[in-house]
């Protein structure tokens, strides 16, 4: 059924479209590590600088905060610049962001997060309105080679900054100056692959019409409440499973597998949307699977752990591919992919901000991991319930100026 919005001409096919797969494969690779390199160097970041576990928060806090803020100006700069500048752009910003935080101070460190905060969040914004404009019938299959790049690239990164830190001589600095480099590649190949020009440009949009309407706040809580429960592993699985007894090494490594396994779930997506038009069933599983995951991890048996810890990787990787593919899935077009994606990521990230947050106070209070538990398995059932909601086969009201909403695309 039509939307009743004229669609802008998207790029040609050929040449022009295995440079937007470059470029997404390129800038999708490079934005996790800088999450992910973290978790593992925090001891020594505390030990190196003589900070406290409330500075380790702070540190650990403050990118999914920059990426709930900086959400809000990514459809802004699209619209003036497009969607190819922004992204590459984007890049720019991660160089410098991972070279202050490698800086070796205090302040270079948390000003070298902020600047990656913010680049990675106008790029997570801008991606799938690029993936809806030059593949709009290809949307679950793309986004999950993109959700797959984003988990390999974290898996990586989280399982080689120890030993690279050893081999280096270097307890945290160059370990995270490290990740510069592949960034620094990709915006050259970026660049090169690109220099034949860029799409059309985004057309004259009213995001603000997304703000009321209930099927967008859904969407928006599907992602933040996802976001939350995947940050939660990134900043505590490590500390989690040295409470059951693994050591620094081994919990390490496991935050690497349980990245690594994502990319499993994520091309599950795909196929399982072909199956279901309807995408209820899906999350409905995946609520389960995740609460089941972080039960086994947290009381079950120790025979338990590692296979829990598969399973919540494989699971928590199909719900983020879920959650960028019923961004694009709900938008009519692709301004309204974007914009529907900055409005989910921009008040979704801080909704996920909270969680690492309220399971270290839980932790601090309680002393034990039975109430941070409790409130992983009420995040879960609440994923559950919006997911219900955010699932449905229904699309948001376009964003382009004569556009309207179509109910059942």
């Amino acid at each position: 059924m039509s939307t009743g919005v004229q669609q802008a001409p998207t790029r040609p096919a050929g040449t022009a479209a295995v440079a937007t797969m470059v470029l997404i494969v390129l800038v999708a690779l490079a934005l996790r590590p800088p999450f992910t390199a973290v978790a593992p160097l925090l001891e020594a970041i505390q030990r190196d600088l003589g900070v406290s576990n409330t500075f380790a928060g702070v540190l650990t806090t403050l990118p999914v905060v920059c990426l709930g803020v900086f959400a809000f100006v990514a459809p802004t700069l699209r619209q003036r610049f497009g969607d190819e500048k922004v992204v590459v752009g984007c890049l720019v910003v991660l160089l410098v962001g991972n070279s202050l935080r490698a800086a070796g101070s205090t302040w270079t460190l948390l000003a070298g997060t902020v600047v990656v905060g913010a680049g990675i969040a106008v790029a997570n914004v801008a991606l799938p309105g690029l993936i809806k404009r030059d593949f709009p019938h290809n949307i679950p299959v793309i986004t999950a080679v993109y959700t797959v790049c984003l988990t390999r690239g974290g898996a990586f990164a989280a399982s080689i900054v120890v030993p690279v830190g050893t081999a280096l001589g270097s307890a945290w600095q160059a370990p995270l100056g490290v990740l510069a480099v592949p960034v620094l590649v990709a915006l050259v190949i970026s660049a090169f692959v690109l220099r034949r020009g860029s799409g059309a440009p985004p057309q004259p949009s009213r995001p603000g019409l997304l703000w009321r309407t209930p099927l967008a706040w859904q969407v928006t809580a599907f992602m933040g409440l996802q976001s939350a429960m995947a940050y939660v592993v990134f900043g505590w699985l490590p500390t989690m499973l040295q409470g059951r007894g693994m050591s620094a090494e081994l919990s390490g490594l496991a935050l690497g597998i349980q990245a690594a396994v994502q990319s499993i779930g994520s091309l599950a997506v795909p196929v399982l949307c072909r199956r279901f038009r309807d995408q209820r069933p899906i999350s409905t599983v995946l609520a389960i699977c995740i609460a089941l995951g972080f039960a086994g991890i947290l009381v079950g048996p120790a025979s338990g752990v590692w296979p829990s810890v598969i399973v919540l990787g494989v699971a928590q990787g199909a719900s983020f591919g879920l959650a960028l593919t019923v961004i694009g899935l709900r938008a009519p077009d692709s301004d309204t992919a974007a914009a529907l994606s900055g409005m989910a990521q921009g008040i979704g990230y801080l909704i996920a901000a909270t969680g690492p947050l309220l399971i270290g106070l839980l932790h601090d209070l309680a002393g034990t991991w039975t109430a941070p538990l409790a409130l992983l398995m009420a995040c879960c059932a609440a994923w559950l319930i919006s997911g219900l909601l955010a699932c449905r086969h229904r699309q948001v009201p376009s964003v382009q100026h004569g556009g309207h909403v179509t109910t059942r695309p």
